[in-house]
């Protein structure tokens, strides 16, 4: 119900805005190239990112059941949609120090668990995962940068 009522409220202010304001919703101004560069690189980076990520590093999946029983399922997959999404926010707004602060934080929390585990197959699993997500968002948000200056 909550949604709902909050879908509603959006939907009212929307309506209200396009009467006001007589915007033109055409699709031409809607879907412009670059808006349609800037969608791609959302959708490349979530899911198929994190399926890319998911097989190439799963040959070298540790062992251990211990992390895997104690987390949320599927959490590390929304961790990095979301890793990924504010890495390609910050590269594309001219923030890199949003990246490294980003990187500073996630050692902060993954030191513990990572300490406590005394696994070096997993770190180095979960060093090998970020450091690809990073890559390859890092790649295609200079793609788009270089994709946008085009048009």
């Amino acid at each position: 119900m909550f949604f709902i009522d909050q879908i509603l409220h959006l939907t009212v202010i929307l309506i209200l805005w396009y009467y006001w304001q007589n915007v033109d919703l055409s699709y031409a101004t809607i879907l412009t190239e670059q808006r349609l560069i800037y969608l791609t690189a959302i959708v490349a980076v979530t899911i198929p990112a994190s399926i890319a990520i998911k097989v190439f590093v799963s040959q070298w999946l540790p062992e251990t059941t211990d992390i895997d029983s104690a987390s949320l399922t599927n959490a590390g997959k929304y961790i990095g949609i979301f890793e990924r999404l504010f890495i390609l926010a910050f590269l594309l707004t001219g923030h890199w120090e949003g990246i490294g602060f980003l990187i500073a934080a996630k050692s902060v929390f993954r030191f513990g668990d990572l300490k406590e585990s005394k696994d070096r197959k997993l770190t180095e699993y979960i060093l090998l995962g970020t450091l690809l997500s990073f890559g390859i968002v890092i790649g295609i948000g200079l793609l788009v940068l270089e994709f946008a200056t085009m048009i």
